[in-house]
């Protein structure tokens, strides 16, 4: 007797880059990832380097469907200042909420929405590539 079990897991490997940062996305369970992280504002004032955590919802919504992934999380990491007449370098915190939709086995889009304490990386909107 042989028994099987599907399991349609989205934490995989990837690389999301778009108008104001980039992440590499590690797998450490099935619906989770941690992700080292390079972000900025749309003025390019605040520089973020730090790291995120991703909860994959898509086996909690049933969602069997590899094209789309529907994730949350939070991040950590040190904001650096670079605008003119302050030095307010801090430590960013902060939670999102995002969504991709993939186009083909390899390339999708991503959106993500978030905040932190710090006028760093809030969220984005860009490309994901899975490696």
């Amino acid at each position: 007797m042989f028994a099987t079990t599907s399991m349609y897991s989205q934490a995989r490997t990837e690389l999301n880059f778009g108008i104001i940062g980039a992440n590499y996305e590690i797998p450490v369970s099935d619906d989770i990832t941690i992700a080292p992280f390079a972000g900025t504002n749309l003025d390019l004032d605040w520089l973020t380097l730090g790291v995120k955590a991703n909860y994959y919802f898509d086996n909690l919504f049933d969602l069997t469907d590899d094209a789309w992934d529907v994730y949350g999380g939070a991040g950590a990491g040190y904001a650096f200042y670079n605008g003119d007449g302050n030095d307010d370098n801090d430590l960013d915190i902060g939670l999102h909420v995002g969504g991709r939709w993939f186009w083909n086995d390899k390339w999708g889009i991503y959106l993500e929405f978030g905040g932190g304490n710090t006028q760093g990386a809030t969220g984005g909107l860009g490309l994901t590539v899975k490696l």
